[in-house]
Parts: structure tokens; C-alpha cells; sequence
């Protein structure tokens, strides 16, 4: 199995930025694809920031140029620079984790991100 250790999130007022980080371990199998998703409330999940498998990064388009992902610990922990941030950034975020050749994906526990003044 896979675990997923989230940490950032919390209170911020628009303009303001926060991080994510998300660290991965267990039975990894790399390379993986690892990144963020968000769910706000009454809406479905959706991509924030990804890495494939191929290390290529892709962003909603509602982030870009405000978000920024990266990578740490060779490809088991992922970053997520948040800033800029919106009233409309608010939701639980959810860090996510599949391994290249992994039939199962792996979900975070979710870290709530408040954007309000």
C-alpha cells in the first residue's frame, strides 16, 4: 500500500499564497504520477496540478500562472506554490498518487485551503 502525508493548507486572504506538500511511502512504484486535485463545496473534484509519469506538468487552466508544482525527494514528494490565491481557491485539496504500472490510484486525506477576507 501506498500512504500519503499532506501537510499546508489553512486560512489566507485573497492575494496571499500558501504551500502543499505531500510526501509518499510504502510500496512505491516509480515512475508515478503524483499531484493535487481540490473539491470545493457542492462541485466535483478536479485537477489542480499533475505530474505524468513522464515528469511533464499540466495545470487546470484556473491556476496557471498563479500555481506552481515541483518536486522533491527524487519523485516521492510534491509541491504545490499557491499564490495569488482567490476566494474561489477555497477547498478541501487532495493529493494524489498512481504508479506508472499500478492498476489502483492512492488519495491524500485532503487539507482544507480557506481564501476569505
Amino acid at each position: 500500500q501506498v500512504q500519503l502525508a499532506e501537510s499546508g493548507g489553512g486560512l489566507v486572504q485573497p492575494g496571499g499564497s500558501l504551500r502543499l506538500s505531500c510526501s509518499a511511502s510504502g510500496r512505491l512504484r516509480n515512475p508515478n504520477s503524483m499531484g493535487w486535485y481540490r473539491q470545493a463545496p457542492g462541485k466535483q473534484r478536479e485537477l489542480v496540478a499533475i505530474f505524468s509519469v513522464h515528469g511533464i506538468a499540466t495545470y487546470a487552466d484556473s491556476v496557471k500562472g498563479r500555481f506552481a508544482i515541483s518536486r522533491d525527494n527524487g519523485m516521492n514528494t510534491v509541491n504545490l506554490e499557491m499564490n495569488s490565491l482567490k476566494v474561489e481557491d477555497t477547498a478541501v485539496y487532495y493529493c494524489y498518487y498512481k504508479g506508472a504500472f499500478s492498476a489502483s490510484n492512492t488519495w491524500g486525506t485532503g487539507t482544507l485551503v480557506t481564501v476569505s477576507s
